[in-house]
């Protein structure tokens, strides 16, 4: 947008113009197009600079400016990066630390990051890579129902490591979030109604 000319900026012999709802005026010479807009009360705004010639339109061009970076503004707050998430494990890992940690990938693939599950060889465990892998395996057929095997198991040293992939989005993990929590608020409220009509009938029948 700021690169964008505007009004006396425009220094072109002729421009394809075109109307402020859009319609195809045709090519004018540039102070026919300035007087136009000066008239209209609107601004004279390049939008295609590298045509021939260019095109320009008559808009009001605060209120573009305002509506675009509101549009900007939304779209990087609707934004959603993923992250990728850490998950280390050692080979003889118990049933009960095993499923904490399962749940934890759950957790984060649901929310819709990336999960790097990271397992541990200690001495001579190195010369049995077969058991990282199946181990590995055991956890993406556990979380299957919330991501996908992204990358393989493979040795890293004394480490084997296999990422997982979301299932859903980060945007609509964050969306059914917020719902969640709006849905919970609006449930809580609705208890407090239920909890205080009670009482208003009992003070009403004294």
């Amino acid at each position: 947008m700021s690169e964008q000319r505007i009004n006396g900026q425009i220094r072109v012999p002729k421009v394809l113009l075109v109307g402020p709802n859009g319609e195809q005026v045709g090519e004018v010479r540039v102070e026919d197009a300035l007087r136009l807009a000066q008239e209209a009360d609107l601004d004279l705004v390049e939008v295609a600079p590298g045509a021939n010639p260019p095109v320009a339109r008559l808009m009001d061009y605060g209120k573009y400016k305002y509506e675009a970076n509101l549009k900007a503004r939304e779209a990087r707050k609707n934004q959603a990066n993923t992250v990728q998430k850490e998950i280390r494990m050692g080979l003889k890992i118990d049933t009960h630390d095993y499923e904490t940690k399962r749940r934890n990938v759950e957790k984060f693939l649901d929310g819709g990051d990336k999960v790097k599950v990271i397992i541990r060889f200690r001495g001579r465990e190195q010369s049995r890579p077969e058991r990282g892998v199946k181990l590995l395996q055991r956890m993406a057929e556990d979380v299957s129902e919330y991501g996908f095997v992204e990358s393989h198991p493979r040795q890293d040293g004394r480490n084997m490591v296999m990422v997982f992939g979301p299932h859903k989005k980060k945007a609509q993990a964050m969306a059914e979030a917020r719902k969640r929590k709006t849905d919970a608020e609006k449930a809580a409220a609705r208890g407090k109604d239920d909890e205080s009509a009670p009482e208003a009938e009992a003070g009403a029948e004294s």
